[in-house]
């Protein structure tokens, strides 16, 4: 069987299952479609919340990024697991308590405004948009190598998956998608790791691989890597170039922004009791460390396969010809069929710039013959180490999961927000139940073809885009939360100007950063040049959150006290006793 026919069946029968979960799984009331009805197993909803966070960033391209950044890139691995923890012990509980179906209506409730609820909807929708174009590119990037499709034909087909499960099922067919969603992920991501670990290292784990001898030059792994990088002219694998005070900055917003992020804070409204919420964190926890312990192992190992690729004789003066490249066999009779097959994507470029037959693969810009896109690293790596047939198929299938999880995710979030907050909290309070619904459906298909749009032409890899959503949730939505759960005095004006302070100062950051209000047809992606000290765009949410608390309790503080009952409120939150009902309201 020829290895499209084998993508074709492996993906069309995880999408199959996913479709008839949703059929199954239907929502039937606005409970349903928001939040489950409440009654997700704490072990299946830290499932379904692994692979709600576990998006096409960390199956796709966190690997690839690490793959090229080595050290620097090191705090997507902290910042993302870290935000857990702050999760789990400071928000899930306390939210779960409260009993509402959205982030927003806890903060128009918790702040007694509904300017602060339509604040929150707003930094909501921009955090999620951004959040959900990395995910369709990574649908793009997968559809576009192992459907044989252009990239704009595989957001379309992902994009009609997406619409086909999410806006039937709600929450609860979402729900029960994930789970089935993790399921195909994790697997695709560790067997894969598991052959490639045994080839270089001899050790059948991925993470104790990393630091195992490899099996060629009989020396540590990462320490062979590091002498072929350095050779070739690129940047330190395992040293630290980036500033320390970016990094720290850079983490810190990734954890708030994981903490922050409305698609998983409502993961753990689904659950029957407030300490189910915090046991769902826990298992959640467990299932994203079985991929992100894996990780750095697949960012080495793929970086080392792609260098030995193109210089099979282990030397830096001895590069692949372009005829073994288009012959598609390199003289140790290596199989070379993948370089063409991500060529004709665009996400690869092979140029003999200086004509000497060679593919020069360097350091140098100026030089260098090999443009690899980060988004193709975890889904080459199969075909480059030359894995089976069905191998590169489930890597397909998973790539997709992890993208398609995530966006359902957020598109519900979007949904909700628009349907729930905007329109039954703003604009019609007396909307039926019937009604909420379809409006609930039809927004989620806006959101859908919206962020189908917005992949067409992403800012970036997609690592880097979620990275700044996740600066856009820690300036806005966190600190609004935190102030929400522990603070008395916060009121109402204090919370909508910190997030709305948190939220217009880290977007212009990140436009002026990114050029855009000087360059505005450009699409590429740089973090040269920061604008204050060394803190560059995805770095800059941490900056942005401490503004919101700031000016949150400045402002707080100059003006009246919220209401007692607002207080108790607060105060009732926190006593840990009790789940609280849903009102819906």
């Amino acid at each position: 069987m020829d290895q499209f026919t084998l993508n074709l069946l492996v993906v069309g029968a995880t999408f199959a299952l996913y479709i008839g979960i949703a059929i199954w799984a239907r929502a039937g009331s606005t409970a349903e479609f928001y939040a489950a009805g409440r009654g997700v197993h704490p072990v299946m909803n830290g499932m379904a919340t692994g692979a709600d966070w576990m998006s096409a960033a960390s199956f796709i391209s966190m690997a690839g990024i690490i793959a090229f950044g080595g050290y620097d890139t090191s705090a997507y691995l902290m910042g993302w697991t870290g935000g857990y923890v702050l999760l789990a012990m400071l928000l899930a509980p306390y939210l779960r308590k409260f009993g509402k179906f959205t982030v927003p209506e806890f903060i128009g409730d918790r702040f007694y405004s509904p300017t602060a609820r339509l604040v929150a909807v707003i930094c909501l929708i921009v955090a999620s948009v951004t959040y959900v174009i990395g995910q369709m590119t990574g649908v793009g990037v997968a559809f576009s190598r192992f459907l044989e499709v252009s990239n704009a034909t595989g957001l379309y087909i992902g994009a009609a998956i997406v619409f086909a499960y999410a806006v039937l099922g709600g929450m609860k067919g979402i729900t029960y998608t994930q789970v089935a969603q993790y399921v195909v992920l994790i697997i695709a991501y560790t067997i894969p790791a598991i052959f490639i670990s045994l080839q270089l290292t001899g050790n059948p784990l991925p993470p104790l691989g990393l630091f195992s001898n490899e099996v060629h030059t009989g020396q540590p792994l990462l320490q062979t890597l590091e002498g072929l990088v350095t050779d070739l002219g690129f940047k330190s694998y395992l040293n630290q170039s980036d500033t320390t005070l970016n990094m720290f900055l850079f983490t810190m917003s990734l954890m708030i922004g994981t903490a922050g992020l409305p698609h998983v804070i409502v993961r753990f409204f689904t659950v029957p009791k407030v300490a189910d919420a915090r046991s769902s964190a826990g298992w959640a926890l467990v299932f994203i460390a079985l991929l992100y312990l894996t990780a750095p192992a697949v960012a080495a190992m793929a970086r080392m396969n792609l260098i030995t690729t193109f210089y099979p004789e282990g030397t830096a003066s001895q590069p692949l010809s372009v005829a073994e490249i288009e012959a598609g066999v390199d003289s140790h009779g290596n199989n070379l069929d993948w370089v063409k097959n991500w060529v004709t994507t665009g996400l690869l470029t092979v140029e003999d710039k200086n004509g000497d037959g060679l593919i020069n693969y360097v350091g140098d810009k100026e030089a260098n013959e090999l443009t690899v896109n980060n988004d193709i690293m975890v889904l080459a790596n199969p075909e480059i180490a030359q894995l089976p047939g069905w191998v590169i198929a489930l890597v397909a299938a998973g790539g997709l999961a992890a993208a398609l999880s995530t966006a359902a995710g957020l598109l519900l979030a979007i949904s909700s927000a628009v349907s729930h907050d905007l329109i039954k909290g703003q604009l019609n309070p007396g909307i039926s139940e019937k009604g909420e619904l379809l409006a609930a459906r039809i927004s989620m298909g806006v959101a859908i073809a919206v962020a189908t749009y917005l992949g067409l032409n992403p800012p970036g890899f997609a690592a880097q885009t979620v990275a700044l959503a996740f600066g856009l949730a820690a300036s806005s939505i966190f600190p609004a939360l935190m102030m929400g759960i522990f603070s008395k005095r916060i009121n109402n004006k204090g919370a909508v100007a910190g997030m709305l302070a948190g939220l217009i100062v880290t977007i212009i950051y990140i436009f002026l950063h990114k050029g855009w209000f000087f360059v505005p047809d450009t699409n590429s992606f740089t973090d040269a040049d920061p604008l204050l000290l060394s803190i560059k765009s995805t770095s800059f949410g941490a900056v942005g959150a401490l503004i919101n608390f700031v000016v949150a309790y400045v402002v707080s503080s100059a003006t009246e006290e919220p209401p007692v009952e607002v207080q108790e409120l607060v105060e009732s939150i926190r006593v840990p006793k009790g789940a609280g009902a849903a009102t819906g309201h």
